[in-house]
């Protein structure tokens, strides 16, 4: 199965004139060139399951667009999609931002689908997509490091009781890299699918790897890449793997 994991910045793209007229302005507008861009290089990848960050599901700023709608219709996906913010969150009742969200869009038989929330951070949305044989979840973590640390502790206490092998996705905005998630990651029982280290942001000459995909015990990876694309800040990933659904998951010990 191939898995793929953009961080799409709601297509706004990228450039000296995102920031115009005022720094982060470009946020406030969308570009339907950018949308069919990068619609068009998921196809060409042909994946079976796509994670992405940052998707606006229907604002002014798309022109009622849901993009992630946009994109499944393109790829004869199936698509599900939350606002990233809680429940309870004043982000909920404000124009534009009520609509940014995650998405799973996904071409095999999907089991069901789940929405948690961590308890802290502003971004706290975790999608749980079912498959057959595997569990995959796709997060944004918080920008702040104390706040990251506390949803990584929920995470983990999310992913353990998994019976089914476990993906984790996304943007972990991890600014250390892998090192900041190395006990997470042990605790959990995860390995990097990026075993390179190969960075992914910022799009155009990347230093930082801000976005992973971590496997758990009975998931083979056979093939990792990030393509050198530029629709976003980010660059996506590309995970080719198979699940062994006779593994046995054995997890640490709590």
């Amino acid at each position: 199965m191939r898995l793929l994991v953009y961080n799409i910045r709601y297509a706004t793209g990228t450039g000296p004139a995102f920031h115009l007229p005022l720094p982060g302005a470009g946020y406030l507008r969308s570009n339907p060139r950018v949308l069919k861009g990068i619609t068009e290089f998921i196809r060409s990848e042909k994946p079976d399951i796509v994670g992405l960050i940052e998707v606006d599901t229907g604002s002014i700023r798309t022109g009622m667009v849901n993009q992630a709608e946009y994109i499944a219709r393109h790829l004869g996906h199936y698509s599900i999609f939350q606002c990233k913010y809680g429940t309870g969150s004043l982000n909920q009742f404000l124009p534009i931002v009520r609509k940014q969200g995650n998405a799973f869009l996904s071409a095999p038989h999907v089991k069901g689908e789940r929405f948690h929330y961590f308890d802290t951070g502003i971004k706290r949305l975790i999608i749980e997509l079912e498959l057959d044989d595997v569990c995959v979840f796709l997060v944004h973590l918080s920008l702040k490091f104390r706040q990251r640390q506390y949803q990584l502790r929920s995470l983990h206490d999310l992913i353990v009781q998994s019976p089914k092998p476990v993906i984790v996705a996304g943007d972990f905005n991890t600014f250390w890299g892998n090192h900041e998630i190395y006990l997470f990651m042990r605790a959990a029982g995860l390995r990097n699918a990026n075993s390179a280290g190969l960075p992914s942001f910022p799009s155009r000459t990347p230093r930082i790897e801000l976005d992973f995909v971590l496997v758990s015990e009975g998931i083979e990876v056979q093939d990792f890449r990030v393509p050198d694309v530029r629709f976003s800040d980010h660059r996506p990933l590309v995970c080719d793997f198979t699940v062994n659904p006779d593994a046995v998951v054995r997890r640490p010990a709590a």
